[in-house]
């Protein structure tokens, strides 16, 4: 009989890493979106409001399949993990319900007025609708990040036993909710989101343009694909970059509060220094796939590189090997190739940025079909590198579930058998495949559907302020 906590621990993993797309696709979209109705705003090329429609569209049901999805997780504290939520729930509760609170509702209140009200309010309204539901989406963020960080990095709280158990009570609210980890946490995931979709948008418009300048195929909309194009470019030259500067210190911070975490994350099991950085690796055996240790491992790396990472600049810092701790270790295997793919797929999108930024330079961004195949190549990568992220984030923790408080195996609920887990995961894992097939689905067929005509947006009614336009049941000849 499989270990419920093992079970739980799976099941929690599976609906995280469907959901996590949704999430990824909201936030990545809603500066976009922002962008295009100022623009449209402003008058002038209509191209921004087939933009601000087409991506609207993406945009809302990823919304509402992100809250379905998400409200589960929620959920499994109480079912899966009870012993966790008894012992953190005064702490971990509060951000939570201020997620759904504010966040939520502010995002859903005028969801509505973004979605359907563009011909029934002003363009001031809209533009602030524009705003709210972008921000709504980001504060869900940043309180759902707040309640990960903390557990991540605990601070504020005391430990008292209560009925025979510890329970956690939140005595700096501050110092819990400002903890160290929250604003590496918080910049990493809201630029890597934006970055997600800046790559999805720039695979999806190559793919028209390249059917369109390569191929010679005749295409509709096609200044509508060139302006995406440029635009994801915009974005990817800006996030890709910063993301592997803001993962340099990111990196570093974890050496210092999270230590174990980092030896997993470079595979030393004993304290040495001058510890090499592989960008790349091959196993030299079949039994270094799944028991990674860096010096043993053949490929690309950088002398004393992880050294370098975990000091700041020296590359012959030592770094306390696995073997120091007294916990058990992490799961080295899944947090090495993990990190190890996250990292290397932040470099291609340096390359890929900057590749397509000079082909823009050269003139030649239309006609590059090379380039062309290797945006739509990568259209997914950087939702696949948030996985990657949260998989070396969170595994990387273990044993604990809230570090160097509470261990995984003591948080989850002591009434759960096997067998209860078993039938949950595989009823999840079941409906979670079919809830991302679906999605799946109706995006693909939006994004064959295209942006509406030009002609369909010459028939949206007067959109002037209330304070310009005529009083009801008086004309303008009148």
């Amino acid at each position: 009989m499989i270990d419920p906590v093992l079970a739980s621990r799976l099941q929690f993993a599976l609906t995280t890493i469907v959901h996590i797309v949704f999430p990824v696709m909201s936030m990545g979209l809603a500066p976009f979106l922002i962008y295009f109705t100022w623009r449209e705003i402003r008058g002038g090329d209509p191209v921004y409001e087939q933009l601000r429609r087409f991506w609207t569209k993406i945009f809302a049901i990823s919304f509402v399949v992100g809250t379905v999805t998400g409200i589960v997780l929620e959920f499994e504290f109480g079912t899966n993990f009870a012993a966790f939520s008894t012992a953190a729930g005064e702490l971990f509760g509060g951000p939570l319900a201020v997620e759904g609170m504010m966040a939520f509702m502010l995002e859903a209140t005028f969801l509505g007025i973004f979605v359907f009200g563009r011909e029934r309010v002003s363009d001031r309204l809209y533009m602030i609708s524009s705003v709210a539901v972008g921000l709504g989406t980001w504060l869900s963020a940043v309180w759902i990040l707040i309640a990960n960080s903390w557990m991540q990095t605990p601070r504020g709280y005391e430990v008292a036993t209560e009925n025979g158990q510890p329970v956690i009570h939140l005595v700096d609210p501050i110092a819990a909710y400002l903890n160290p980890r929250f604003g590496f946490m918080f910049v990493h995931m809201q630029n890597a989101a934006v970055e997600s979709v800046a790559l999805f948008m720039a695979g999806v418009a190559a793919y028209y343009v390249y059917r369109h300048h390569v191929w010679g195929y005749p295409v509709e909309h096609v200044a509508f694909w060139q302006k995406t194009l440029k635009i994801a470019l915009v974005a990817l030259l800006l996030t890709a970059p910063l993301q592997v500067l803001h993962g340099d210190l990111y990196a570093r911070h974890v050496y210092e509060t999270q230590p174990q975490k980092f030896a997993a994350m470079e595979a030393v099991w004993d304290t040495e220094a001058y510890v090499p950085e592989y960008i790349f690796a091959i196993p030299t055996d079949l039994s270094q796939i799944t028991d990674p240790r860096a010096k043993e491992l053949f490929g690309i790396g950088i002398p004393g590189g992880a050294s370098w990472l975990a000091s700041g600049g020296n590359p012959n810092a030592e770094i306390r090997g696995l073997n120091s701790f007294e916990s058990e270790a992490p799961p080295v295997a899944i947090v090495f190739w993990s990190f190890r793919a996250m990292v290397g797929l932040g470099f291609w999108f340096i390359l890929l940025a900057f590749w397509g930024g000079y082909r823009w330079y050269t003139g030649e961004l239309f006609e590059d079909g090379l380039l062309h195949k290797s945006l739509m190549a990568s259209s997914l990568l950087g939702i696949l590198a948030v996985e990657l992220g949260w998989v070396v984030t969170e595994v990387g923790r273990q044993p604990w579930v809230i570090q160097g408080v509470l261990k995984t195996s003591e948080g989850v609920s002591p009434g759960l058998t096997g067998t209860e887990a078993m039938i949950t995961l595989s009823g999840f894992a079941t409906v979670y495949t079919a809830i991302l097939a679906v999605y799946t689905y109706v995006i693909v067929r939006l994004i064959r559907s295209g942006p509406p005509d030009e002609a369909d947006l010459d028939s949206v009614p007067d959109r002037r302020p209330e304070s310009d336009a005529a009083p009801a049941g008086v004309s303008d000849d009148d």
